[in-house]
């Protein structure tokens, strides 16, 4: 898989913000199909940085009304990474 498909974008929520200066933790929306190794991978390659962890998670699509019909929104998946001691992603600094 493409390393640029892999990384969809940048999650910058309160949570993902505390993690990043406490821990150096970054949160990334990325494909379903990925997995850990192709996570680090891209993750380093586009970013230029170490990674020492990851951990991924499968978010469920909320259920959503609209009138008397029931949908459900997509569901994706969550990857929590943490870079090396001194490592930093200047895309999401100052954000």
């Amino acid at each position: 898989m493409e390393m640029h498909l892999i990384i969809k974008k940048i999650l910058i929520t309160e949570k993902s913000n505390i993690d990043r200066e406490e821990t150096n933790k970054y949160h990334f929306q990325v494909d379903r199909r990925a997995n850990k190794v192709e996570i680090a991978q891209a993750v380093e390659k586009l970013f230029k940085v170490k990674v020492t962890d990851v951990r991924v998670l499968n978010v469920l699509g909320k259920k959503k009304r609209l009138g008397r019909i029931m949908g459900q929104k997509r569901s994706w998946k969550k990857a929590i990474v943490t870079l090396a001691e001194g490592s930093r992603i200047e895309v999401a600094e100052g954000v």
